[in-house]
């Protein structure tokens, strides 16, 4: 008997409810469909020449390693969907660029913040912007051809007056 490979977890889909039940309810199927078979391997085998034990015993590791891989696949699908609705979160008041449709950048601050089945949305002054979308975070200087940035320092010398009275 072989186990054949698991498929690909998306954060996404785990942070739904229904597809979290759904891959519960499989997993315990896998088990019992795994048990059930392993059952009646032993019921019909052969008398005069019997399975390995040993046989049976690599092949329940197996599943049992399987499904502790799975489980650390999901675990980390739901670490890495919480860590960017905390990313997405901690943008709010923030100044975020992006590029819209037509490719033009555009700037806005963040409002607030929508969780939807492909990842964070920012609301950005009254705009739906994806958080992949995001381009840089923060003021970011402009710096257009032909011009230069230079700081300049000045002092100024002023005099504050006092008065003190003594009594």
């Amino acid at each position: 008997m072989s186990v054949s490979a698991t498929e690909g977890v998306s954060p996404f889909a785990l942070a739904s409810s229904t597809t979290t039940s759904t891959s519960t309810s499989s997993s315990s199927d896998d088990k019992q469909m795994f048990l059930e078979l392993m059952v009646a391997q032993l019921r019909y085998q052969d008398p005069l020449n019997p399975t390995d034990s040993s046989e049976f015993l690599a092949q329940s590791a197996q599943f049992s390693a399987l499904e502790a891989m799975q489980d650390v696949a999901d675990q980390t699908a739901l670490l890495a969907t919480s860590q960017l609705a905390f990313g997405a979160t901690a943008m709010i008041g923030k100044t975020v660029r992006w590029n819209d449709e037509d490719g033009v950048e555009q700037t806005g601050t963040v409002q607030g913040t929508t969780f939807t089945a492909t990842g964070p949305v920012l609301s950005v002054d009254g705009q739906e912007v994806s958080l992949f979308g995001v381009t840089s975070v923060g003021d970011a200087p402009t710096i257009t051809a032909g011009t230069s940035t230079s700081t300049s320092t000045s002092t100024t010398d002023s005099t504050s007056t006092s008065d003190s009275t003594t009594a």
